[in-house]
């Protein structure tokens, strides 16, 4: 008796398999091309509300298009040269800060020394935000920092006043530390205790502490601790440390405190 060929065989079986996994990787990788510009409108979209909220401009829940029209009107974004602190004639736009940290003419390599935050490289230029009031005239500026906590890389927005020296907000927007633990940097209540401290003494250089155990009253430099997460709130001690020194925003805060923004 002849044998019979069935549809079963162990070849079939494996064309069908690759058939599949061909056709799932087509669906998938459109799927993410199609996805991209929403994903990217999102991120910046998020951004901004980061921003507003860190200024001060958004009291109450706003939509898509309110946080695009409050962010056009009161935020001016700008390049700074953090060498020499002088803010640059060029579009923000143009720029990116993850490109820049892969190039060494657009970065720089960091010692031990000088990197307690942990970031190992610095992009020569960052950029930063002024914020407008209805006069358009700057009556804040909000600038980026970040650096290592316990389990992650720790991204926030500072608010200063125009002093270049007093905290106006605060907020962490990106971290990944112990909830309920190092996670506590995004308790609003702990963040308020930011609020009128200064980052920088009488002579320019980083002064905020966080104390463990608790700050003193009325002490303007000091932020209590996180209790359980020393780690953490050393990062966050590092992260002030590095960018409000020379190397992070030092140099432009000077030209702030000698009265650069009236020109901003």
């Amino acid at each position: 008796m002849a044998d019979v060929k069935t549809n079963d065989s162990i070849g079939k079986t494996l064309l069908v398999v690759l058939v599949l996994c061909l056709v799932c990787s087509v669906i998938v990788a459109g799927s993410a091309v199609g996805l991209k510009p929403r994903q990217q409108e999102q991120r910046a979209l998020d951004k901004q509300r980061n921003i507003l909220a860190v200024a001060g401009l958004m009291p109450q829940a706003m939509s898509a298009e309110e946080v695009a029209s409050t962010f056009a009107e009161r935020i001016t974004p700008k390049l700074v040269d953090l060498k020499t602190g002088e803010l640059l004639d060029k579009d923000p736009a143009s720029w990116n800060q993850a490109l820049a940290l892969k190039d060494p003419a657009l970065s720089t390599e960091l010692t031990a020394s000088e990197d307690p935050a942990g970031i190992k490289r610095r992009s020569n230029v960052a950029e930063i935000y002024l914020v407008r009031d209805a006069q358009q005239r700057v009556q804040e500026m909000v600038l980026p920092i970040y650096g290592n906590g316990l389990w992650s890389m720790m991204y926030a927005f500072v608010a200063l006043d125009t002093d270049g020296r007093t905290i106006k907000g605060i907020t962490w927007y990106d971290q990944g530390e112990t909830p309920g633990l190092g996670g506590e940097v995004e308790n609003p209540n702990w963040r308020a205790q930011f609020v009128g401290k200064k980052v920088l003494d009488d002579q320019g250089q980083p002064a905020l502490k966080l104390v463990k155990g608790g700050a003193h009253p009325g002490d303007e430099y000091a932020i209590d601790g996180l209790s359980g997460a020393t780690l953490t709130s050393n990062g966050v001690q590092h992260s002030f440390d590095f960018w409000m020194g020379e190397l992070g925003f030092g140099p432009f805060l000077k030209k702030v405190r000698e009265g650069e923004l009236n020109n901003g």
